[in-house]
């Protein structure tokens, strides 16, 4: 029987490395730590290492599709598929000079697009009780808060497809581009957004799951908390792996379970998301 895998992308340092480095301690099977730069991801395993973990390394790029079909390829070539896979990999932009425009494009490609685009290729390898986790972020419902009625009412439809979610996305970018985003019903901040985009990702996902008949595959959308990382500016009040609690909570979920499941966590429980 194939050994058991888990991944997680964006994790050699902050909350992704607390992820990595509990799964170590929980999981059984390998844990992949994934990071743009190789250098700084084998400082990232050595540094678990030392710890008495043993965590194995991957390269991975979200933003470049290529990187994505590497790990893929190396997945199926060395494990047969996948049985948890945290998607943690975000960015955010604290620096007003840079252009709300070009904030708005980046933003949405790395926290959105990307991730939709590497759960497009890992996901026909999910096994059997495999476990999603989309790291997102209390700022999704600040964000939908602070939409439009009628963004809102589309972001909490439970019948919106992937399709729409791209084009409301896409949208957002386009206005942004124009300094007419707000104008347009969407939030003023392209992090939130990016971040409604996931949670709305995950329960879209788990809905396309149970229609395809797929067996005990569970997604969820989580946030982490306000975590003192370089994403928060070092002004969040949990340590990492406190961070890392409801994200390993929901990556370990055990074998058929029925709740929760296409859900938006907080400190492990659900969390409303409506108007």
């Amino acid at each position: 029987m194939a050994r058991r895998v888990a991944v997680v992308t964006g994790s050699n340092k902050g909350v992704g490395f607390a992820i990595v480095r509990s799964l170590c301690k929980q999981f059984d099977g390998d844990v992949i730590l994934t990071a743009r730069d190789e250098g700084r991801g084998q400082a990232a395993v050595k540094e678990l290492q030392g710890e008495g973990l043993q965590p194995k390394f991957h390269q991975l790029d979200i933003n470049d599709h290529n990187s994505v079909i590497r790990l893929r390829d190396f997945l199926q070539q060395t494990y047969g598929g996948l049985d948890i896979l945290v998607n943690n990999a975000g960015i955010v932009f604290h620096d007003d000079a840079v252009p709300f425009a070009r904030q708005a494009d980046e933003t949405t490609k790395t926290n959105f697009f990307s991730t939709l685009d590497v759960c497009n290729v890992l996901f026909p390898s999910l096994r059997p009780h495999a476990r999603v986790v989309n790291v997102s972020s209390m700022s999704s419902q600040m964000g939908l808060a602070r939409c439009s009625e009628t963004l809102r009412a589309r972001f909490t439809d439970p019948t919106i497809t992937v399709e729409e979610l791209t084009s409301l996305i896409k949208r957002f970018v386009e206005l942004a581009q124009e300094g007419k985003h707000t104008e347009g019903g969407y939030c003023g901040s392209s992090y939130y957004l990016s971040k409604i985009g996931v949670t709305v990702m995950s329960m879209i996902q788990q809905r396309e799951l149970d229609a395809s008949g797929a067996e005990d595959i569970v997604v969820n959308a989580c946030c982490p908390g306000y975590v003192d990382t370089e994403l928060s500016n070092h002004k969040g009040t949990l340590t990492i792996d406190e961070g890392a609690v409801t994200p390993v909570y929901c990556a370990l979920l055990p074998p058929n379970v029925t709740s929760p499941r296409g859900k938006f966590l907080r400190e492990m429980k659900i969390a409303e998301w409506k108007m």
